[in-house]
This record gives C-alpha cells, sequence and structure tokens, in this order.
C-alpha cells in the first residue's frame, strides 16, 4: 500500500522549531534535508573535500522536512495539525504530499543517513554501510526503520554525549521512548550492564531488538511495548528520555519511582521555547546537574532531589 509523504519546506533558521512540530505528527523518524552546515559536516564524516554539485547547488536559505503518513493513519488531520503549530508559531512554510511506496520511503531517507561520529568515542553506522573505517571509535551499527532514532538528530547526540559521561561501568539502564533502541545500544557499549526500553510503537520495539542484535548486545539490550507504569519493575542507575517536552512534563510525577537514590535523569528531545515549562515542571522532584543545548535543542542532566 501507498504510503504519504508530507513535505514541508521553511526557511532554514526556523528548522529546529519546525522539526519539533513534525516529531509530534508520527510516532517514528522524519529526516531533514538543511544545507547550512554540508561542508563541515561532509569533512567530518567523510574527510575530503570533494562534494557533490548537486548538493553544492542547494538553496542553503531553506530547509525541508520529510514526513511519511502510513495508508492506516488520517493524512488530512496530519496535515491540519502542522499547519495549525506552524502557523501558531509564526513559521513560513510550505506543503506539499505525495504518493510514495513504502520501500521507496526506506530507500528515500537512506541517502541523508551518513556515519557520523557522536561525542568521544561513539560513531553512528548505518547498517548498509559495510566499510566503514571507525577511527577508533566504537561502532554502533543502526538502521532505525519506521523507528525515530539515527543518531543524527540533536537531540539524540545529546543523550548519547551524556551517556559517555555518566556510564562508567555496570550501571543498569532504562530507555523511555525507545525508539531505534540507539541509546540503550550506545549505554551497553560504553560500558552498562543492560538497557530496558520501552515505546509505545510496537514496530520501534521490533526494530530496537533487532538493532541490538546486529550490534551483537542482544543479551543485554530488549525492548517492550507498553506504558512506563503498566510495564516497568525495578530501579536504574540511568534513566535516558529523549521524547517531547510535553511527554517529559507527563512523565515527572512517576519517573523517579523507577530510579536508585544516586541514579541520573538525562531528558531531550525539548525545543527552547519548552526549557522553562520543562525545569518548572521538574523542580519539585529533581535538581539540574547538566544543562546543555545545541541549535536549539536542551539536554538536562538531573537528579532526586533528597527528601
Amino acid at each position: 500500500m501507498d504510503w504519504t509523504e508530507i513535505l514541508v519546506e521553511v526557511d532554514a533558521d526556523r528548522i529546529d522549531e519546525a522539526a519539533a512540530i513534525a516529531n509530534m505528527t508520527v510516532p517514528y523518524g522524519i529526516y531533514i534535508e538543511d544545507y547550512r552546515d554540508l561542508e563541515q559536516e561532509v569533512m567530518e564524516i567523510a574527510h575530503v573535500d570533494l562534494i557533490d554539485e548537486d548538493l553544492l547547488r542547494q538553496d542553503r536559505s531553506r530547509a525541508k522536512i520529510h514526513i511519511y503518513i502510513s495508508p492506516e493513519d488520517n493524512i488530512g488531520e496530519a496535515v491540519q495539525f502542522l499547519r495549525e503549530r506552524l502557523n501558531a508559531a509564526a513559521i513560513d512554510y510550505t506543503i506539499d504530499q505525495s504518493s510514495v511506496q513504502e520501500d521507496d520511503w526506506l530507500n528515500n531517507w537512506r541517502k541523508f543517513f551518513k556515519p557520523t561520529p557522536v561525542g568521544e568515542r561513539l560513531l553512528i553506522n548505518p547498517s548498509w554501510y559495510t566499510d566503514t573505517d571507525p577511527q577508533g571509535r566504537l561502532v554502533i551499527n543502526i538502521d532505525p526503520g519506521l523507528a525515530f532514532g539515527t543518531g543524527k538528530h540533536e537531540t539524540t547526540r545529546l543523550c548519547m554525549e551524556a551517556l559517555e559521561r555518566y556510564v562508567r561501568g555496570g550501571e543498569r539502564v532504562l530507555d523511555v521512548g525507545c525508539g531505534s533502541g540507539i541509546l540503550g545500544i550506545a549505554a551497553v557499549m560504553l560500558g552498562a550492564e543492560s538497557a530496558f526500553g520501552i515505546d509505545i510503537d510496537e514496530t520501534a520495539v521490533r526494530t530496537a531488538n533487532e538493532n541490538a542484535v546486529v550490534n551483537h548486545v542482544g543479551d543485554k539490550v530488549r525492548a517492550i511495548a507498553g506504558d512506563l507504569v503498566d510495564k516497568v519493575s525495578g530501579t536504574y542507575e540511568i534513566v535516558v528520555a529523549n521524547i517531547v517536552a510535553d511527554a517529559i512534563i507527563a512523565l515527572s510525577a512517576s519517573v523517579s519511582n523507577f530510579m536508585t537514590d544516586d541514579a541520573v535523569y538525562i531528558i531531550s528531545g525539548i525545543i527552547d521555547a519548552r526549557a522553562d515549562d520543562v525545569k518548572k515542571a521538574i523542580r519539585d522532584r529533581f535538581e539540574i546537574v547538566e544543562e546543555n543545548t545545541h541549535r536549539g535543542w536542551y539536554c538536562f542532566v538531573l537528579k532526586k532531589k533528597s527528601e
């Protein structure tokens, strides 16, 4: 069955805000065309200065968001939601839509997903790249499929960089809204004892478990479908949630029940316009021990406040 591609084009300077809105329309990934830092990204990833002429001709002032709607979902509602939220944010935009087969969707975004170094120790490698030089980094082979989490988005990178600092070895990790499973896999590769992921989307859970097997950590990384309160038990030394601000706010009342006394809670998926809302929601239960931001996205590292 055909899927629907929704293409949103905005001013490149507003891409982060627009992407935050777009991420609310689907439970799986979107992909973004943003060529402002093209030369720098190519040098970081490929270590060459030869760039395809078609890419060099791209309009650096504009950015595009590709969203895919499954045949079972309501296309009209998704488009209306986008229009309402983009208008409310005073973002100028154009929206087009077209039909696309699922196989074409999976192949289309692959050309925008390249090997990406993250932090000091990690390299995110698309599963179809078989000859990548890791240059001493830990390689996470990832195929997000229909799940969020390629490692390229700022929020995922911020979470992975935080995991580099806080995984010291032997921790149990809880990944809320695990998507592709990339954060749990990264945590175990960095030395965590185990990672348990939960997501409301069954496709994401299947993808996360498959990615764990591909990376030879299937015995330490496991994901299930369901709700945090109903499906999770026990406590963890590290909890990570790379979701959206509203979901993080909703979690603030219950997530501490799953944390050891000295646990760290890493949260991201927070656009700058919502950072103060999140701070207000968590201030009674948590203290912020780190605050990091990149291109309009925030990541907070929290600890429970003493009783």
